[in-house]
This record gives C-alpha cells, structure tokens and sequence, in this order.
C-alpha cells in the first residue's frame, strides 16, 4: 500500500527556465529522501524529459512532487500535467526509438525505463498527465519484452 505524506511542490513549467527549476527541485528532493546518486540522475533524467513533453508538446503545464512510502520504503512520485493537445497514438509514443527529435532522445518509453510506476493518461484534445513514482534503494524496472 502506497501512502502520500501529500504535495510537496508544484512546480510551474512555461519556459526553459522551469526546465532547470523541475531538474533542481528532483534532484533535492530525491537526496533528501535517500537516493543514491545513480537513481537520483536516471529520475531526474526522466523527469527533464517529461517536463520538456510538457512545455514543447503541452504548450506547458506544472509538476507536483510528492513523497510517498511503501512497506517503509521511501519514493518520489512526479506528476506532469498539461491542457495541451494531447497524444494522439499512445502506443506509438511509448515504443523503443520514437522520439519527436526535439527532446533527450529517449522519449517517454525511455522515461518510463528509468523510474519504477509509470502512467499516463491522454487523449487528442484533452491534454496529458504523466505519473512516475521512484523508490529509493529499489533496483530499476526490467526492460519488457517485445
């Protein structure tokens, strides 16, 4: 059973500038909640791509932070949300190699690899919200077979 101790941060993102913000934001919370340097930079990674999804394919958006637990073990869950227009072919979005080029090249199926609980609810129209959780001591999610 997860438990929230409720949003920590909210987090803005309408320009570059907000980019480094979330990156920063990531990066602290997730030292201070016990993450080795390792997961504190695949977390970070994935969350500066999913903010770069939220300013350029959103048309921007915010990110609340929050910490959670489970059975005593302390995580980061990282919510992306924006009004934009949505995605239009999920399935294709979260494939190996698919990148709009304009990101880090990872996309989110990329994201999704680098963090524990991953989710995403979209639509054409009806904008995004992207939901990752990372676990501090917690090896990373095995790759899934295609």
């Amino acid at each position: 059973m997860h438990t929230a101790a409720g949003v920590e941060a909210c987090l803005p993102i309408r320009s570059d500038m907000d980019l480094v913000w979330v990156r920063q934001h990531v990066r602290q919370a997730a030292a201070r909640l016990g993450f080795g340097l390792v997961d504190q930079t695949k977390l970070v990674t994935a969350a500066s791509e999913l903010a770069r999804n939220t300013l350029v394919h959103g048309g921007g958006g915010r990110m609340e932070a929050s910490h959670v637990t489970s059975d005593g073990v302390s995580g980061l869950r990282l919510v992306f949300s924006d009004s934009g227009p949505g995605i239009a072919d999920l399935d294709r979005a979260l494939s190996d190699g698919y990148t709009s080029g304009d990101g880090l090249g990872m996309g989110l199926g990329g994201a999704r690899r680098l963090v524990h609980d991953f989710e995403v609810e979209s639509a054409p129209g009806a904008g995004t919200t992207v939901r990752v959780t990372s676990w501090a001591g917690r090896p990373p999610r095995p790759r899934e077979e295609v």
